[in-house]
């Protein structure tokens, strides 16, 4: 049962995706003759690079936090 729930999970995820991907794809079309320059495009870029590095440095520091005990429980008895 478990792993039906994941996979439907998945599946919604995907649909998600790909539904925003389309409705970009509308809104973009329906801009008409916009164009991005170079610098834009690098800027763009740049911008999706860094948020994925500081995504998987937090997450990776996350998970180092969690292996070494730091989010346990403290003990207040004394």
């Amino acid at each position: 049962m478990r792993a039906m729930s994941t996979w439907i999970a998945v599946a919604v995820a995907v649909f998600a995706v790909v539904a925003v991907a389309v409705a970009i794809g509308i809104f973009w079309d329906e801009l008409g003759a916009s164009e991005i320059s170079t610098a834009g495009w690098l800027a763009l870029g740049f911008g999706a690079v860094t948020t994925l590095a500081l995504g998987f440095g937090l997450m990776a520091l996350m998970f180092i936090s969690n292996k070494r005990g730091y989010d346990d429980r403290v003990s207040r008895d004394r």
